[in-house]
């Protein structure tokens, strides 16, 4: 078994849905990330990626016909560049990070592309197949934006209540208010615009269709103006559209290799991180929100360090509530401090593109790792149906 290591990453801004993206069709936009995150690589043959894994989670329109593949070759890289497309909803560019870290662990391939994609404003309304030609009746068209859809009757109810309601419920689990919430999401909106402005997203981010920069982030965001909002969910809920990740289109990329393809595939370039530990973990559905504590938990323990060592944390802010449930519980278990998680920004600001997403906290963490030059970080996100992901990164030069 070799090593696998993070070489490079890029992204493309997050676009609000209905926004300056919203023309861009899916297999563009992966195109546009692959074709970045490779420009960080001058070096390297496109002919010597082994293979492409690449994550998306709806699938039902513009993105079918494995969408990984459609943007290696929109991208212009030789036909000979395979390519998959895998779906764990919201952590599918993570799983297929982990996916390639494994491909190039055990040796099937030297150099590995990864990523996701999500164009939440394109996804279609579906209708049901019927089961005999010309029903009577009517048929509903279903959006495949967000969340359930065409749910089997043979599924629990407590398993198919709305993301917003599973989040309520784990609120009330663990009474986290609605103004911890706001304070919460109004963090993520300051320290993203304060690294935007401080040019850290520069590298990282490689302008789309005159859109420079992440759509969403409102820097002038105060505890008061969210306070005003009314609750999404339940007429005297807590979770609002301002305390809570929006719809975004968007794509991530990462270049993921062995330590010898740096030297002899990469043209030398030096990596970003080693990629150490992986964990994923799953509950009951309605609890998807609390699932990445036990997933980092088992990418800690795979890397042989605790707590204690880590040094920055990215987790996706899916809603406010679960990330600051997952932090609380992280605390009891070690981590020294909450203020290194998400210290550059959230989801609740940044915008979460499902299938994009753990791509960015991926990338965002290696380069975190570097500029901070802490040693060990966690990126970890939670999933719809009781899923989470977590990979443990190492700074290769990192001394804390």
């Amino acid at each position: 078994m070799t090593e696998a290591f993070l070489y490079a990453a890029s992204r493309t801004p997050f676009g609000r849905f209905g926004g300056a993206l919203a023309q861009v069709r899916p297999d563009d936009l992966g195109a546009a990330a692959v074709t970045a995150v490779l420009a960080k690589a001058p070096g390297l043959d496109p002919e010597m990626v082994g293979d492409v894994v690449w994550g998306c989670a709806n699938q039902a329109g513009e993105d079918n016909r494995n969408v990984g593949r459609m943007a290696v070759l929109l991208a212009g890289l030789p036909v000979s560049v395979p390519a998959v497309t895998v779906n764990r909803l919201c952590g599918s560019s993570l799983d297929a990070a982990m996916q390639a870290s494994r491909t190039v662990e055990t040796g099937d391939a030297d150099v590995v592309l990864a990523g996701g994609v999500e164009s939440m404003t394109r996804a279609p309304w579906v209708l049901p197949k019927p089961s005999r030609a010309y029903p009577a009746g009517n048929l509903t068209a279903v959006s495949t934006t967000l969340g359930w859809r065409l749910v089997n009757d043979r599924m629990p109810a407590e398993w198919t209540v709305s993301l917003g309601e599973a989040n309520e419920l784990l609120a009330d689990r663990f009474g986290i208010s609605r103004e911890r919430q706001d304070e919460f999401a109004v963090r993520s909106h300051t320290l993203a615009h304060a690294a935007w402005e401080s040019g850290f997203y520069d590298d990282l981010v490689a302008p789309l269709d005159d859109l420079a920069r992440d759509e969403r982030i409102r820097p002038d965001s105060t505890v008061e103006t969210l306070s005003g909002l009314k609750p999404s969910f339940r007429p005297d809920g807590t979770i609002t559209a301002g305390n809570a990740s929006p719809l975004n289109d968007g794509a991530s990329a990462l270049l993921i290799g062995n330590e010898a393809a740096g030297r002899a595939r990469l043209g030398g370039l030096e990596p970003l991180a080693r990629i150490a530990g992986r964990g994923t973990h799953a509950l009951a559905p309605q609890d998807f929100g609390f699932a990445p504590v036990e997933a980092a938990e088992k990418a800690l323990a795979r890397a042989d360090i605790s707590w204690a060592d880590v040094g920055a944390v990215e987790l996706n802010e899916a809603f406010a509530a679960q990330s600051l449930a997952c932090v609380d519980a992280w605390q009891e278990r070690g981590l020294r401090d909450a203020e290194i998680v998400n210290a550059w920004g959230g989801a609740i600001a940044i915008g979460h593109p499902l299938g994009a997403s753990g791509g960015r906290i991926l990338g965002t963490l290696a380069h975190r790792l570097r500029e901070t030059g802490d040693r060990w970080g966690v990126a970890a996100i939670c999933i719809g149906v009781g899923q989470a992901l977590a990979v443990v990164l190492e700074n290769p030069v990192g001394t804390a």
